[in-house]
This record gives C-alpha cells, sequence and structure tokens, in this order.
C-alpha cells in the first residue's frame, strides 16, 4: 500500500465499517426490499447500491466530484433528481401499505401489490445511489485524507481505497438482506404492513432531507 502512496489502512478501514454500519436510506432500502420479497431482493438491491457506490468512487477519482462541489447547477441537479426519486420510493411504499391495510384478511401479502423483479431491485438501488450528490462529495472529502498525493500515484490509490470501502459497505448490506429475511416469515402481515408505511416515511424524509442540502455556494 506504501508503493501507492496509501498510509493508515487500518483506520481508514475502521472509519469505513463504522460509516457503513450507521443506519442509513441504503441499510432502509435494502431491508425493505428483503422483507417485500425475500433475500434475493434485498441482495439484489445491495448489488445495485454497491455499482452506484463504485461509480461515485470512480467519478471522484476522475474530479467528477469536484464539479459538483464547483458547480451549484450541476449540485442541485443532481440533488433534486435524487430526492424525486427517493420521493418516489417512499410514496410507493406508503401506497403499498394503504392498500394492503385496506385489503380482505384472506388476501396473501404479495396479492396486495406485484412483487418488482430482481432487476427493478437492482435499478432502484442503483439509481437511490447514483443520485445522491452528497455521496460523491463525501468520497471527494473521505478519502484523500488516506491517500499520499506527492506518492505519484494518486488515482490507482484512490480507486483501491474506494473499492474497499464499497466491499465493506456491500458485505454489511448482504448481511442485512439475509437477517431480514430470516425474521420476515415471523413477521404478522399487518405489522410488514406497518414497517412498509413507516420505511415510506423515512423515504420521503430522506428526499426532504436531501432536497435541502446546500450545495456550493
Amino acid at each position: 500500500m506504501i508503493a501507492l502512496g496509501i498510509h493508515d489502512l487500518g483506520l481508514f478501514m475502521l472509519t469505513s465499517l463504522v460509516l457503513n454500519l450507521t443506519p442509513g436510506a441504503d441499510t432502509l432500502y435494502v431491508m425493505s426490499r428483503s422483507a417485500r420479497g425475500g433475500w434475493r431482493h434485498g441482495v439484489a438491491g445491495a448489488f445495485g447500491i454497491g455499482l452506484g457506490c463504485m461509480g461515485h468512487a470512480v467519478a471522484a477519482a476522475l474530479g467528477v466530484a469536484a464539479v459538483l462541489a464547483a458547480s451549484r447547477w450541476a449540485f442541485d441537479g443532481l440533488k433534486w433528481a435524487g430526492a424525486l426519486y427517493l420521493a418516489w420510493l417512499g410514496l410507493q411504499m406508503l401506497r403499498a401499505a394503504w392498500r394492503g391495510a385496506g385489503a380482505t384478511a384472506v388476501a396473501s401479502d404479495q396479492a396486495v401489490a406485484p412483487l418488482p423483479t430482481l432487476r427493478q431491485s437492482f435499478t432502484a438501488g442503483l439509481l437511490t445511489n447514483l443520485l445522491n450528490p452528497k455521496v460523491g462529495l463525501f468520497f471527494l472529502a473521505f478519502v484523500p485524507q488516506f491517500v499520499d498525493v506527492h506518492a505519484g500515484r494518486p488515482l490507482p490509490a484512490f480507486l483501491l481505497l474506494g473499492l474497499l470501502f464499497n466491499l465493506s459497505g456491500v458485505s454489511w448490506l448482504l448481511l442485512v438482506a439475509l437477517l431480514t429475511d430470516r425474521v420476515r416469515g415471523r413477521v404478522a402481515p399487518s405489522l410488514r404492513r406497518a414497517l412498509r408505511g413507516l420505511g415510506g416515511g423515512l423515504f420521503v424524509l430522506l428526499a426532504a432531507r436531501l432536497a435541502s442540502a446546500r450545495g456550493p455556494g
């Protein structure tokens, strides 16, 4: 790692683990997908989030995140796209919970609203991450602290640290998907609908929080 100019790798991995374990939109999304469709949907969502996160890492390494940090128009455009998408996901979850509350007792939870495909779970996870400019700015602020820019190879070092951070995050999300799937069969349908409604409300709040984020200038 020294040859790449990476220092304090242990501290980087520990900090990455703590940051990834902190509950947020990604964890909430994987939990909601696993609770709704099983571990396969949670895993698909986790890999979608991971690909989006790696996209931000590559973009930050290439300087795209620096453009977001300098341009209010670029930041605001991506911010509003992400906020609208999160709000749409939240409203979809609230709609499913509302329809479930009005369904008959004999109707199955799957009949309340059609399950998404695995591709849809993957794509939604990808977009929730890609459309959040704060993720790119996070990489721009966090990763350079562990790279010696004078070592002469900052780009490979930046990409490697982004990959390590992402591996930590995806590993955690995969565990969340599997654990949620293990307990979902033991939870009553009414409680699952309540949790879905809570998750939808939280997604709407996250959308509002992202929409209120202040960009450069």
